[in-house]
């Protein structure tokens, strides 16, 4: 990945931040993305202390404009596009017929077409490269979550979407991950939107005994290097995806469990 240009979006936090630092520190050159402006411009500076050719562009990727402009500054900043991480990405905690279909709305456009968008405008010099798309799913992209529909739908949206994407692309060279963290400590679960579009402002599980953001990044950067076409992270989150497959009335009994044990839970 030394000099590759990389795009992460939703870069100022968390495993997008986490990114940008493991790949910068291989020598990619990096944009990343935020809405934020204050916490994107801290983050540039933080790796840019740190030896890593980063900038940022302020952008919001439900925007499809947004993304647009987020591509033609990548190439007249590098001059060309090697790999596009989407990584933006927000969650919701709401009982389905309690939630405001606008929460729904936010979550898909944020996940899905906010991916769909980043990749539209990308993806012509990444296939010129025969580089790399990259999409930061989740667990709930096999096995769908209770109390987090709207997530669960954008992520199997998402997993539809880059495994059609990623045999559209085989005969032109160009890679397609789906990336599948599990339950990893980041501040998502704290932005998570409530049924009524507020943000929750604290996480529900125990954080310290997750995979941290910079586990994930490096198991992330590997499976870029090996044109990996899935990576699914953590003990649990494999255990998951294989119940669901194979045991799948058990795996809805095992879950619901889980997710109903969490502090305030929905249930």
């Amino acid at each position: 990945m030394k000099d590759k240009v990389v795009i992460i979006t939703g870069g100022s936090s968390g495993i997008g931040k986490a990114l940008a630092a493991e790949f910068g520190a291989r020598g990619s050159k990096i944009m990343i993305t935020g809405r934020n402006g204050f916490n994107l411009d801290k983050t540039v500076k933080e790796l840019e202390d740190r030896g890593i050719s980063i900038v940022g562009f302020r952008g919001d990727v439900s925007v499809e404009e947004n993304n647009r402009r987020m591509a033609d500054e990548a190439m007249e900043r590098f001059g060309t596009i090697d790999v596009l991480i989407n990584n933006a990405g927000i969650s919701m905690r709401a009982l389905f017929e309690e939630a405001d279909v606008e929460v729904i709305e936010r979550v898909m456009n944020t996940n899905f077409f906010g991916t769909v968008y980043a990749t539209k405008y990308c993806l012509p010099e990444i296939i010129r490269n025969k580089g790399s798309v990259i999409g930061i799913s989740s667990i709930a992209g096999f096995r769908g979550l209770p109390g987090r529909t709207g997530y669960s739908a954008s992520k199997f949206a998402l997993n539809g979407f880059l495994e059609a994407l990623r045999l559209e692309l085989a005969p032109k060279g160009t890679h397609v991950l789906t990336a599948c963290p599990g339950f990893t400590s980041t501040n998502i679960r704290i932005q998570a939107l409530t049924k009524n579009g507020k943000v929750q402002g604290e996480s529900p599980r125990e954080e310290g005994n997750m995979m941290t953001a910079e586990e994930c990044a490096r198991y992330i950067y590997g499976a870029t290097v090996k044109r990996r076409r899935t990576l699914v992270l953590t003990t649990q989150g494999k255990l998951a995806v294989f119940m669901n497959k194979w045991l799948p009335g058990l795996a809805d009994r095992v879950v619901f469990n889980i997710m109903s044990r969490e502090p305030n839970s929905p249930f």
